[in-house]
């Protein structure tokens, strides 16, 4: 039954390999399968048998008969760390900001040269409506006098806003 193939265990690198450009699938006369037909245990050993899960399915025997692997590659994986935080609110701490040289941005062109010619009223810019929460100090502001509707404003930004009016 073969015998002559057991002293060499690369014999299925020296049949002819099909051509890579084809999309089909290999050809059944050149599988390893078809060579092995008649033996008993088709190359798995008789001793060990190939079983279906032999060490357990997936992530199984993390912390018994596979803790070694896991230890090496994988430190940490097993385990707490820190404390418990009920009622994890995420996006409380998140603040979007907002410059006072972009201030204007947010209003049309023709409401601020509405403005400037009228200086009897003042717009009222809502920082908040267009999804910011901060008002901070970089840049300059026109010289005109404005609202601006904020949750929260740095010192620069408060000085700035009322230097312009």
């Amino acid at each position: 039954f073969g015998s002559s193939h057991f002293g060499s265990s690369l014999w299925y690198r020296s049949l002819p390999q099909p051509s890579t450009s084809s999309t089909a699938a290999m050809t059944a006369r050149l599988k390893k399968s078809r060579h092995l037909r008649g033996q008993v245990s088709n190359g798995r050993g008789r001793i060990g048998k190939h079983r279906k899960h032999p060490g357990g399915c997936g992530n199984a025997g993390g912390q018994h008969h596979h803790r070694i692997n896991f230890d090496k590659y994988h430190p940490g994986y097993f385990g707490k760390v820190g404390m418990r935080n009920f009622h994890l609110i995420k996006h409380s701490k998140v603040i979007p900001t907002i410059n006072v040289d972009k201030l204007w941005s947010l209003v049309t062109e023709q409401t601020r040269t509405y403005y400037k010619e009228h200086t009897d009223k003042a717009p009222v810019i809502d920082v908040v409506k267009a999804g910011f929460m901060k008002v901070t100090g970089k840049g300059q502001l026109p010289e005109q006098a404005v609202i601006v509707k904020a949750r929260y404003f740095t010192k620069e930004a408060e000085g700035k806003i009322k230097e312009a009016g």
